[in-house]
């Protein structure tokens, strides 16, 4: 028995032990700090440092100033509310903030994350105290790929305990993303929650896919263990996502209360799923009413010759005839895409299709990819 209680004490003593490790090791200093004036400061301590810079979304990179062993920076502009992503660059090596647990995944490039709120908190990309939606990890088979894969889903509040039928938009990543892409850098979840609770945006449900076929999820999240996440995929603009695109659509519209006519159908996505988006709409006139095309590739790499982008032009114009309630366009100034949507918008305007084109400054990013989604989803199923 004594024994047994040596042994207790010495484990609690461990147990505190390692807490205060941890304690010791994170009060390094202080996080993000907003300012009065709307400005932010950001400290890192780094004692034996000779150079600090930080990179931060939407700035021109900031060089941090030494006092003692912590080093600050001031932004000199207000940050307006937003979704922000930071770096700390230490002596020419890429370094997080560990005074911030909070981060974000692009690609294979992982960086801080700083949200910026109104006084009145309402940004829609923040959590806010409204009825929340439910994100759900599906596993659905894919006959025409032979093997099962994974999506997310968001349903709204309530859709568990009702039996309203809602329509669905098919929201798809870039060629750098993956399933999760929408959720953790485009803040869908908390969007829809907001939009929806203050009657902006109607209830829907959204199906956030997996745009590469040779994989099944996300990295860690398949058969091939933990993967590092790469732009490096054999199958991603050849043909074989918008094939077995009908497969997405049966399991949805077989395991969820949905308004399965093309009314009660988006299709929009970012990037290689703007293509997706496109080719999949031209090649199912019938079956969408709102397509969304954002910083949308337009040819798919490598020349192919899939069945699913030949005739595009005649594709279009029995789109046309099927007048789709909504057919948007949103780029940057600067994206590299942008030539390839002035072409784009050529073709719908030889085919008759009606569309809105939205064009924004800035370039191939996630905070211009939120603000077209944030402008495209009041607009759907009215």
């Amino acid at each position: 028995m004594k024994r047994l209680m040596m042994i207790a004490v010495a484990a609690i003593a461990l147990t505190a032990a390692a807490q205060q490790e941890i304690r010791r090791g994170t009060a390094q200093a202080a996080g993000p700090r907003v300012e009065k004036d709307g400005r932010v400061t950001f400290t890192l301590a780094a004692p034996t440092a000779t150079a600090v810079t930080m990179q931060l979304d939407g700035s021109a990179d900031l060089t941090l100033s030494r006092s003692g062993d912590v080093w600050t920076v001031t932004t000199p502009k207000a940050l307006s509310p937003d979704v922000y992503r930071y770096l700390y660059v230490v002596d020419g090596v890429p370094v997080l903030d560990p005074s911030n647990v909070h981060t974000m995944r692009d690609v294979s490039t992982v960086k801080n994350l700083l949200i910026i709120d109104t006084p009145q908190r309402d940004l829609p990309l923040a959590v806010h105290d409204v009825p929340h939606g439910t994100v759900s990890a599906v596993w659905y088979n894919s006959p025409t790929l032979g093997r099962q894969r994974r999506m997310m889903v968001y349903t709204p509040a309530g859709y568990d305990s009702g039996r309203t039928r809602y329509p669905v938009l098919y929201l798809l990543h870039g060629s750098g993303g993956d399933e999760t892409a929408w959720l953790e850098q485009g803040f869908v979840a908390q969007m829809l929650d907001n939009l929806i609770a203050t009657g902006k945006v109607s209830p829907m449900i959204v199906v956030m896919p997996n745009g590469h076929t040779d994989t099944d999820a996300a990295p860690g999240a398949d058969g091939r263990g933990l993967v590092a996440p790469s732009f490096d995929h054999k199958q991603w603009m050849e043909g074989s996502f918008e094939q077995s695109f009908g497969d997405i659509m049966a399991y949805v519209e077989s395991h969820y209360r949905t308004r399965a006519l093309k009314r009660g159908r988006a299709i929009a996505g970012l990037s290689m799923g703007g293509l997706h988006s496109l080719y999949i709409s031209a090649n199912r006139p019938a079956d969408f009413g709102y397509v969304g095309l954002f910083s949308a590739a337009v040819m798919p790499r490598g020349g192919n010759t899939a069945t699913v982008y030949q005739d595009l032009d005649g594709k279009l114009k029995a789109l046309a005839r099927q007048r789709p309630s909504l057919y948007w366009i949103g780029i940057g100034k600067d994206d590299f895409l942008y030539k390839e949507n002035i072409g784009l918008r050529e073709q719908l305007d030889n085919a008759k299709v009606r569309y809105t084109y939205v064009e924004s400054d800035g370039g191939h990013e996630w905070r211009n990819w939120r603000a077209y989604l944030l402008q495209l989803l009041p607009l759907l199923f009215k």
